[in-house]
Order: C-alpha cells, then structure tokens, then sequence
C-alpha cells in the first residue's frame, strides 16, 4: 500500500514537473512564436510559367513544382489516404497528442534532446511553413505550441489545404498537385485509389518510398497504407483488393511543353527576371507571348527542313561516332541529344537497298536507300566525293547517325553545321507572331535572331532606296550603272563592283533594286550625302553606330540582327510607321490577375488615321512600356505609332519590291502563286550571309543563314538559295487560305507613261512605254519640258568616274 502511494505521488510529481516545465518553456519562448494569422496570407513559391498566344505551354522555370489547389478540390480518397498514414487521429486532437508528448519527454529525459518525430499534421504544418528541420528540444517546443496556436485559430480543412499545398514528395513535386502531374501526368481528381495512395506515402519519406526510384518499397508502403485505411473503414473490401491488385505505374512526367519554342521561352523568361528579379521564378506568373503556336511551328519546320536542305548539298561529313562494343551501344546512344527531330541512331545492319538502326529505346527501323542516296562525301565547301552507289559506302555497323522519323518511316539525315534565324513580326503592332533562333536550341541556346550582328548585304538597300525616294528620286529616275573607283588620301583604292562583275549604263531606280545592281546603290549615297542618308535610316530604329559612314553603307555592311532588319521592314509594310518589336502580351499572378497588359504603339486603323501621335504620345512612349505596379490594370488610351516616311515612298518601295519577285533575285518565290508580296535577297561578300525579307500587309518575316564563326557558305549560295527557301516555306503555311492583301494606295499616287529611254513621262506612240507609279509632286517632265542647264535628280553620271573618298 505505501509503494502504491509512492508511485502515485512520484506520477503527480513527474506530470506536475512536466506541466511546470511545459509552461515555463510556453513563457519564454510564446512571445517569438510568429502570427498563425499570417497562414492565410503564405505566398507558397509556384514557378514561371510562359504560354503562347493561344494558351499552349511553352516553358516552366522554378525549382518548385507546384500548383496549389482549394481544399474542395483535394478527393476524400486522398484525405483518407493521407490521414491513415500520417495522423488517423486529426479530426479529433488539438493540434498535439498526448502520446506524442510523453514520448517526447521519454526521449528529452533520456538523451537531452528529441530524437524522433511522432508529428500530428497540424505539427507538420508549424514546422513546414515556420520552422526548420533541426532535431532539438526548443524546436520541438515551438513546434508543438504553434500546433496548439493553429488549432485554435484554424479550421481542420484550412490546416490539411495548407499541408497538402506545401510537403514535398519527390522529382521537384512540392504539393499533390504536382505529385500527381510528375507522376501520373493527371490531376489528383483523376488518379485512381491505389495512385492516391502511392502519393499519400510520399511524405514521410520521399526518396524511400519513390515510385520511381524504389517500386518495390512503395508498393509496400502503397499497400500498408490501402490495409490501414481499409481497417479504419474508409475503403470496402472490393475496392481495397481492387487497389492492391493495381500495378505500380509511375512514371516521370516533366513539365511538358505544348509548343517547341525555347527561344521565345527564353526571351521571356529574361524579360520577366529583369522585371521582377528572382521573384519570377517563384511568384507564380503566368506569361502570355505573343507567339502564335500554328506560325511557331511553320518557323521551326521551316528553319530546319531549309538548313537539311542545304546540307545535304554539300555532302556527308561521316558519322558522329563509331560504337565498337555492341553491349554498350544503348547506354552509349544516351549521350547524343535529340535535335529539332533528328534522332540518334546506331547503325546496326547494312543491305542493298537500306540500312537497319536502333534508336536510344531499343527500336530498330529501317532506313531506304532512297534517303541516303544524297550523301556524297564531303570533301570541302565547294567539293564532294562521287556519288554512292550502296549503303555501304555510306556507313558501317557502329556508326552513329541521324534519322528523322515521320509516321512509320525512317529517313537518313545529319546535323547541319550551318545556322538560320526566323523573325516574323505583325506590321501594325510589332508583335513577335514567330521566332527561331537557331537549328536546335540543345545544341546551342545563342539566339540568331536578336544577338547575332551581321551584315544584311543588299537586304539593307530598301532603306537606301527610301532615302532617295524622299529625297526626289523616282522608280524612273536614270542612275548609270558602270564602273567607279574611290582614292583616299593614303592612296588605297576601292573598286566596288556588282555580284556579276558586268555593267548594265544607264538603268531605271526600279530595275537596279530588283536586279540588285551594288554600283547604282553607291551612287545613290554618294549623291544623297552620308550624313543625310544615315539620318534618315535612323528613324527605322537602327543604332547609329551600327552603321559605317562610309559609301560601303550602300552594300549593306551595317551589322544588324535579324530582329532589327525586320523591325525595320515593317515601316514598307504599314505605311511608313515606326513600330517595336514585342514579346509579352500580358502578365497574370497566381490569381490569374492581370498585372500587366501590353499597350505598344500601333498604326492608326483608317478611321482614326488623322489623329496620329501628338508630341506628348510620342514623347512618353518609352515611359508606357515601362512595367506596372502588380494591381489590376487600368485601360488605357491606344498609343499611335509614328510616322517616319511617307506613306506613299512606302507604297511605292511596296512596287519596287514586288518586282524583286516578279522578275528580280527572288523570282523563285513565284512559286508561292501570290501578287501580294514583297521582299528583297541579300548575300555578303564569299557568300558568308545569306538573306531574304519579305512581306505582304498583315505578316513581316526575315530570315538570315550562315555559320557561326562566318565562312563562305559555297561558291554558288546566295540570299536566293539558302535563306529564301525557309522564307517561302515559312509564309506559305502561314498565309494559306488567306486572301492576297497588299498594303492600299495612299492619295497622292499618279500613275503614267514613261519612256525607258529618257525616264520622262512618254508622249502617245513613244515604243515601249511602261507605266510607273510616283508621287504626285515628283512625276517626272515630258519629253523636251527640262529646260537647258539644268539637271533632273539622279540624273547619269559619266559612264567611269574616280572620286576622293573619306573613308572606306
């Protein structure tokens, strides 16, 4: 009897001695504890995500993995799942079990410190959302009184969304949401018992019981977890034998784009870190491109079948490797990325009349002879080896080569060394409807289209030409095409000459343009001033330090990128207004707010063309593009583009460039059967850049080719057989099905007779008249009105000349 009172008042002393020390530790340490209130608020870290136009994913940035959903979202499967294994008990305790305290009093007496967990969801939630992982007796402390805190002031629902919202469950998977979608590739709401179970184990221990990494010990852990729930009642009989009979199917499901544009992704994803900094990768933002997901995919495919294209002209440089040991040939194949569809393959049989590959899964194709047929070998730029007559003089057994598989067949192919760019731009708002930097961003993320400075070669001469229009020139305006040499004063001497080395006299300001004549684009400048024509090319939005001031500015020698050649084009196609090239159509916040919508300066449509731009809008258009304060956004005035030449120059640069089409270097895009567009070639010196841009009124597109580190791209490569093709490719999907729409006639326009003789309008009989288009102030005199001494402008210059020259 006296031991029994012993143990009782020895238990009194223990329970008092602990509610003593639990209390004295509530005391000091309460007034640190941080605000539960503040649980409402948390702003839970959700990745960068960035879409097109019509709302396909294009990319995800973020270390996290997570799309937070409502509690009335979470299945009660997954509820009951997620309580057997962690805390069956939840709907009845206050934040903390009583077992769990003595257990942690057990441990603190024994060792002086907690050694193992016992956590109840509600003391999961203290830890994860305010404190660290640290094993020690304050945390535990300040984890169990923040759980009492939680309950008190939190409902049962607001503390399982929150858990299930922030524990992380493997693969970069932050909350069941992202659980599911990494492992199932489905919503939580669409996964089966047995699925939800798998991922209510996750939480414990999320590399142990990985379905990925561990099958066989999550499916224990799966099964434990269906047994548990349905003990407790949860589940019936049939469906818990139902589950357990399910097989372990989780497989790795990455953010998966939509829409192959990582160029475009990566524009936006830099615009969006220099305007939030690192909070872009965490707040949560989704991203609207302007990017057009059907023109996106016609640029890809259109770069890439342009660059095999080419290629394939100038021969087979030989495998990427040769595999010896046939047991390691899969494990080896994984070193080789996929490129823009082109697949790692090594060779494993070769026939008569086709070859068989295996890919990096196991699959073996066969690869006919009729696709291999091109590969002669390459021998140099401008040389190949004789034609092959079989496989085997192609490849052996080991190669490791391309194939590019469309439907069931297989094709022979290789990665081009050579590179492109694509640009296509809305003329009337500038924005970026398509763009592809390269052949394949896993071969190199460098973006061709915006950092990429090279010379544009004769693509740039439209711009020449405008100046001189503006300046009194016309279509008919005579300039002499021969030859000319320049003197500086260290005696160095410059003899420009045209692509053919042949001099055509005294030609028409339409004709030179088309056929590309390099000595009458001198002239021109020469005549112009530099000073003037350079002033004048400025207002397209080019820098003036990328232009040289010198006469070799005529053939194109600025270093421009893809994105500023188009950008600049859009004044020939709009009317002659100055629009910027933009990405981001609009930002929304995790709440799918708008906190920002894009409000570039447009062409005024035809009712409100009078207004223009005021000099205030003009002055504060850079201040508009600047970024919103993340609220919801106030409407906006539109924003008038500026007028930067005359609409009715831009009209007629319009015919001008046409007639590059119809009879001038890109007479092969006749092939597209459209009136509607306009465009102009360019190829610099040894052929080291190849260019073509074109348009008609509703869609802008440049494209430029070339290597890298520049080198000749072969002797009979021009802006005509390496660029134009992918442009003509490009626009032809995109304007199938849509009228022709050229730019209108503006008022001003007079159109007449004119003799190619003497370029002045043509009396009635006059052979060979041809009518031309001028504004209406510079139609030029008939024949016999100029009076003597006086001389038209651009009149011809002596069939030779030799003029100083400043600088090269």
């Amino acid at each position: 009897m006296r031991f029994l009172k012993f143990f009782l008042w020895s238990c009194v002393a223990v329970f008092c001695g602990l509610l003593l020390s639990l209390s004295g530790a509530f005391l000091y340490l309460s007034p640190n504890l941080p605000s539960v209130d503040s649980l409402r608020s948390i702003q839970l870290q959700i990745p960068l995500r960035v879409y097109s136009s019509d709302d396909k994913l294009i990319a995800e940035y973020g270390e996290m993995r997570r799309s937070p959903i409502a509690f009335d979202e979470i299945p009660k499967d997954f509820i009951a799942a997620l309580l057997a294994a962690e805390d069956d008990n939840f709907a009845n305790h206050y934040g903390v079990e009583v077992s769990s305290l003595m257990r942690a009093a057990t441990q603190l007496l024994k060792t002086g410190q907690i050694q193992t967990g016992g956590s109840t969801i509600t003391m999961q939630v203290a830890k994860n959302y305010f404190l660290t992982s640290e094993r020690s007796f304050s945390r535990k402390i300040n984890e169990i009184l923040l759980a009492l805190q939680i309950e008190r002031e939190l409902s049962k629902n607001e503390i399982l969304e929150l858990y299930v919202n922030k524990i992380y469950l493997g693969n970069r998977a932050y909350g069941i949401e992202a659980a599911a979608q990494v492992y199932y590739g489905k919503p939580i709401g669409e996964l089966t018992l047995a699925q939800m179970a798998m991922i209510a184990g996750l939480p414990k221990a999320p590399s142990a019981f990985n379905p990925l990494a561990n099958p066989a010990r999550s499916k224990e852990r799966r099964d434990w977890i269906l047994g548990r729930m349905h003990r407790l009642g949860s589940i019936d009989q049939a469906r818990y034998e139902q589950a357990l009979a399910e097989p372990v199917d989780a497989t790795y499901h990455g953010a998966s784009p939509e829409l192959d544009a990582p160029y475009i992704a990566e524009m936006a994803r830099a615009e969006m870190v220099g305007r939030y900094g690192s909070a872009a990768y965490t707040d949560g933002f989704r991203v609207y491109t302007t990017a057009s997901s059907t023109r996106q995919v016609a640029a890809n495919e259109a770069l890439a079948a342009g660059l095999v294209e080419y290629d394939r002209r100038h021969g087979y440089r030989g495998p990427e490797a040769h595999l010896k040991d046939q047991d390691t040939w899969r494990e080896e194949l994984d070193k080789f990325r996929n490129q823009s569809g082109l697949l790692p393959a090594v060779v494993t049989q070769t026939g008569a009349e086709q070859i068989t590959v295996m890919l990096r899964d196991g699959a073996e194709w066969p690869v006919s002879w009729d696709s291999m047929k091109w590969a002669r070998a390459h021998l140099g730029t401008n040389s190949l080896g004789p034609v092959p007559r079989r496989p085997a003089d192609v490849v052996k057994v080991g190669d490791v080569v391309r194939v590019r598989i469309k439907g069931d067949t297989a094709s022979f192919s290789q990665i081009p060394l050579a590179q492109a760019a694509l640009v296509s731009l809305d003329p009337l708002d500038g924005s970026i409807e398509a763009l592809t930097g390269g052949f394949s961003f896993a071969q190199s993320n460098y973006n061709r289209a915006i950092q990429a400075k090279r010379q544009p070669g004769s693509s740039f001469k439209p711009f020449i030409y405008a100046a001189a229009l503006d300046a009194g020139y016309t279509p008919a305006t005579l300039v002499n095409d021969s030859p000319i040499v320049f003197e500086d004063s260290l005696d160095r001497v410059w003899r420009p000459k045209n692509d053919n080395n042949t001099f055509l006299g005294p030609i028409r300001l339409r004709e030179a343009l088309y056929k590309s004549r390099n000595l009458v684009s001198i002239r021109l400048l020469q005549t112009l001033g530099i000073p003037y024509t350079i002033d004048y090319i400025e207002r397209f939005g080019f820098r003036p330090e990328d232009l040289p001031p010198n006469l070799s500015l005529a053939l194109g020698t600025a270093t421009l990128t893809p994105m500023e050649i188009a950008t600049g084009w859009t004044a020939f196609a709009n009317g002659g207004y100055k629009i910027e090239a933009y990405l981001i159509e609009r930002i929304d916040d995790r709440n799918g707010e708008t906190i920002y919508r894009a409000n570039p300066a447009r062409v005024p449509a035809p009712d409100d063309a009078d207004q223009g731009p005021t000099e205030a809008e003009v002055s504060t258009f850079a201040q508009q593009d600047a970024p919103l304060e993340t609220s919801r956004v106030p409407e906006e005035a539109p924003r008038y583009a500026e007028q930067i030449i005359d609409e009715r120059t831009a009209y007629i640069m319009t015919s001008m460039l046409q007639d590059v089409i119809k009879r001038g270097t890109g007479r092969r895009a006749l092939e597209m059967g459209r009136a509607d567009i306009a465009g102009k070639t360019g190829t610099t010196n040894e052929s080291k850049d190849s260019w073509f841009s074109g348009y008609n009124a509703d869609v802008v597109t440049t494209v430029w080719a070339g290597f890298d580190q520049p080198q000749s791209l072969g002797r009979h490569e021009y802006g005509g057989t390496v660029a134009l093709p992918i442009w003509m490719h490009y626009m032809s999907d995109v304007l199938e099905g849509m009228p022709e729409h050229a730019p209108p006639e503006p008022s001003g326009i007079l159109t007449l007779r004119i003799d190619p003789e003497s370029g002045r309008a043509a009396p009635p009989g006059t052979p060979n008249a041809y009518f031309e288009v001028f504004r209406t102030e510079d139609t030029p005199p008939a024949m016999g009105e100029l009076e003597p001494g006086t001389t038209a402008p651009g009149s011809p210059l002596p069939q030779s000349e030799s003029a100083p020259m400043d600088l090269f």
